[in-house]
């Protein structure tokens, strides 16, 4: 796992200077403190910063075909690395190391940009070809890992495995997009391929840029997504099966390393196959590192314990507790944008006891979105039923009446919090389940934004991001959909977003067979019912788990990986959130409505509702604004 960093002349005609060049590189030292290296010649500079993994001696970057004419920086690990070695050997090329990262110079040569249909793994990389003239970006199929870009106004081309590689350029604007900021306050992330800045913006995953000296005009080319082939269907026992022995390879293919190995161990359904796959493939005892909670409600160490005693996995555990708050500062500074998923807390610490003991951890991530685990998918799918039932000219007026009458009772049994469904009744099913994952509603972002900001929109709103994928989503069953809506959304730009700079602030690798590109494929192939099954989410990997895991395990009440944010902003974190939300950096941005924040803070204080979502997605932008602004 490294960082990687490049400047391009788009005219091929100037000199890279190489002191911008290495501060871009040396902001990304955490990604990679082993090594550190940069390339540059007329017109092009490439920054590599590298945490040895595979071919420790030799696997030095950027590295270069046998004459020299084509260089790559590359993050990531390519599974199939070996078999494509050997077939491009038998094809002629001749390799001088025995990494990963040559085999995608000499894929590139043989194949083209047709090279990425053969890699099978996770990267981002950047691939200079002198005789091509030509640079050639591409982020992995599922968006493990991330890469930036920004094309400046006088034609030069930078590019870097974190936002704040490119921030270290004087010359790049720090221009906030407004449609940026209601995306943020509305997901809790910023989504692909927006930034904060205007200037600025990701590549999608599954996507490539390929840019020619001389050319200016950059647009992001798909080269895969799901393709929802059929899988052909076959006894319940056959897939189930098949299921475990796609998954086993996955995890034995992630395996491969050459410095320690580990795995998280939350105590979760995916997590623990993980974990117990790969105890079934290695001989020695897994080490398996897992967070727990001071709050019962919030802890799920029991469950993690459990499954490293049945595996004699070699486990670690370490407590949260609600003097976390003062990270705030620091995922800020490892975001780089607003980022407002709460478990950033648990999964920083989980890293940070990972690394302590391995260099390489397997996690469990990509579970609920190939298997429909999340809840909302089963209530998104009970409100569905009943919109198909009722026609729409009755339906939206009705249910929209009553999700504006209908008070919001946080603090009653879930079966009264009706106000939500009201509202979610009221729309189609792609506005509906919008809504339902939102942090904060379309009515509460009209609320909290000034008048100036709204204006600065012009009209947009963030469910435009999700219409936009479903418009393009090649599947029309309800279910597929809104997994391919969290696939396209949610999975990169919140849960892989997380893992990656947490993990890369420690210098750990995190590898996700749950989201190797072929099981991907093989799984979304399968009918909605083995996936979401009455109200049992990821009915048919829980069934194919059984000899592996105890109904403990399987089938209790997923509790989530989260930190206990409403009790913390009452007790002892109270007066921050005060002074950190009412601060005049955020009541002068002109982007927040003051009469709002301070109804959010009152209204939280005093328990008459539960604004804990909505204070954090505040609190961590002001550290943004304090930190990277």
């Amino acid at each position: 796992m490294c960082g990687i960093t490049g400047l391009f002349d788009t005219s091929g005609k100037r000199a890279i200077d190489r002191d911008v060049l290495h501060r871009m590189n040396e902001s990304l030292h955490h990604r990679g403190p082993d090594q550190g290296d940069l390339y540059l010649e007329t017109g092009i500079g490439l920054g590599h910063r590298r945490l040895s993994i595979i071919d420790l001696a030799a696997g030095r970057q950027p590295l270069f075909n046998e004459d020299g004419s084509v260089a790559i920086v590359f993050n990531g690990e390519i599974y199939n690395y070996r078999e494509l070695m050997a077939e491009l050997i038998g094809l002629g090329h001749v390799f001088r190391t025995r990494s990963d990262t040559e085999v995608i110079v000499h894929a590139w040569e043989q194949w083209g940009v047709d090279c990425l249909k053969r890699l099978r793994g996770m990267f981002a990389f950047g691939l200079w070809d002198r005789n091509q003239q030509s640079l050639f970006l591409a982020r992995d199929h599922i968006g493990v890992k991330p890469l930036f870009y920004s094309l400046q106004p006088d034609g030069y081309f930078l590019f870097g495995s974190e936002l704040k590689s490119i921030m270290t350029v004087p010359t790049v604007e720090r221009k906030f997009d407004p449609t940026a900021i209601e995306d943020y306050f509305a997901f809790g992330y910023i989504p692909d391929p927006k930034t904060i800045y205007s200037q600025v913006k990701k590549l999608c995953p599954g996507h490539y840029l390929l840019i020619k000296v001389g050319d200016t005009k950059l647009t992001q080319i798909q080269y895969w997504d799901i393709p929802f082939a059929p899988t052909v269907l076959k006894s319940e026992a056959d897939i189930e099966r098949e299921l475990i022995e796609r998954l086993t390879e996955s995890v034995k293919s992630q395996m491969v390393s050459e410095v320690p190995l580990g795995a998280f161990l939350s105590g979760g359904v995916d997590s623990s196959a993980v974990v117990a796959l790969m105890a079934q493939n290695n001989p020695d005892p897994i080490t398996t590192c897992s967070i727990a909670f001071d709050d019962p409600a919030y802890d799920e160490s029991a469950f993690a314990q459990q499954v490293a005693q049945r595996y004699n996995t070699q486990h670690h555990t370490q407590t949260v507790r609600d003097d976390s708050h003062a990270l705030t500062d620091l995922l800020a500074n490892l975001y780089d944008e607003p980022f407002a998923d709460s478990s950033a807390i648990p999964t920083y610490r989980v890293c940070q006891l990972a690394r302590e003991k391995v260099t390489v951890a397997l996690s469990g991530d990509g579970g609920d979105e190939n298997f429909a685990g999340y809840r909302r998918y089963r209530y998104a799918m009970a409100e569905q039923q009943l919109r198909s039932k009722i026609p729409s000219a009755i339906r939206a007026p009705v249910f929209g009446a009553l999700g504006k009458l209908y008070p919001k009772l946080d603090w009653a049994p879930q079966f009264l919090r009706a106000k939500t469904t009201f509202e979610a009744l009221s729309k189609d099913l792609v506005e509906g389940y919008f809504h339902g994952v939102s942090i904060m509603a379309d009515r509460e972002r009209q609320k909290l934004f000034s008048k100036a900001f709204r204006a600065e929109l012009q009209g947009y709103a963030a469910v435009d991001v999700m219409r936009a994928h479903a418009d393009n989503a090649p599947v029309e069953d309800p279910l597929s959909l809104i997994q391919y809506l969290d696939f396209k959304t949610y999975l990169p730009g919140d849960i892989l977003t997380k893992v990656d700079r947490a993990s890369m602030a420690h210098s750990l690798e995190v590898r996700v067979p749950l989201l190797d590109h072929q099981f991907v494929e093989w799984v979304w192939g399968l009918p909605s019912s083995l996936k979401l099954n009455g109200s049992e989410g990821k009915y048919i990997l829980k069934k194919s788990l059984k000899p592996y895991l105890s109904d403990d395990i399987l089938y209790r009440s997923k509790k989530g990986f989260s930190v206990p944010l409403a009790a913390w902003f009452r007790g002892p974190l109270k007066q921050l959130v005060r002074d950190t939300v009412l601060h005049p950096r955020m009541t002068d941005s002109n982007i927040f409505n003051l009469d709002y924040l301070q109804h959010v803070v009152e209204q939280h204080e005093s328990g008459r509702k539960d604004y804990s979502t909505t204070l954090w997605a505040l609190l961590m932008f002001a550290a943004f604004l304090r930190t990277n602004a």
